[in-house]
């Protein structure tokens, strides 16, 4: 097991770790209020899901990273890619939950379902296992998505 193995590994969950602190603090206040669909997932379906799909899209891009041997010229697009992604993922939590934007949270979490498709497509000629390992993780968000748009549709945003 390598250290760069580890540390790719681990990235995702920095951002998913500092974001479940605002979730937390808002999960039984504001987004209790809201009005959801039934088949909303029970808060605690949240940090297992989480956690499987940080460990497997971070161990993805470390086996990109190690495929194109480094950051090298044929990495811009993959790992640009998979980092825009990141960092929608990582925005999704403080705009929706820390900000009570459903509008601007919904809008967010298309663009990430985008990005998530752009980067398993970049990924698949690279290494089919790395793209694979992204498959969960778009499908869940995608199911995300129909929530937030439901929780859009059903709870009127007087702010916005």
């Amino acid at each position: 097991m390598s250290l760069a193995m580890i540390g790719f590994t681990a990235l995702p969950h920095v951002g998913g770790i500092l974001g479940g602190f605002i979730r937390r603090r808002e999960v039984y206040t504001w987004y209790a209020s809201l009005k959801k669909p039934s088949w909303c997932p029970p808060n605690g379906a949240f940090p297992v899901v989480w956690t499987s799909l940080y460990t497997g899209m971070g161990y993805g891009s470390y086996l990109i990273w190690k495929e194109l041997g480094g950051f090298t010229e044929d990495a811009v697009v993959p790992m640009g890619l998979y980092g825009l992604q990141l960092a929608l993922n990582w925005a999704s939590v403080p705009l929706f939950f820390g900000a009570h934007s459903q509008k601007w949270g919904l809008i967010e979490i298309v663009l990430l379902d985008g990005a998530i498709g752009a980067t398993m497509l970049s990924w698949y000629p690279i290494n089919r296992t790395a793209s694979l390992l992204l498959a969960p993780y778009l499908a869940w968000m995608c199911y995300t998505t129909a929530i937030r748009y439901c929780i859009w549709r059903d709870n009127p945003d007087k702010k916005e």
